[in-house]
């Protein structure tokens, strides 16, 4: 293999890395999106629940639950 073509094929091979690189690095920042989004929402469930909890009691120490 001629010098031309070694560099040619060493260019490739650095283009190669780089998207496999790219690729790595936008999986992983999907992947904490995702793990963030879910941790929101449960955050949003456990805080409804609260509230109806306090919503309940409110009702029961009124009297209206009856």
């Amino acid at each position: 293999m001629d010098n031309s073509n070694n560099m040619s094929y060493q260019a490739g091979e650095a283009k190669g890395q780089a998207q496999e690189k790219g690729n790595q690095m936008m999986e992983k920042a999907s992947n904490a999106a995702q793990s963030a989004k879910e941790s929101m929402q449960e955050a949003g469930q456990q805080a409804q629940a609260k509230a109806q909890g306090a919503v309940d009691a409110v009702k029961n120490a009124t009297g209206m639950n009856k």
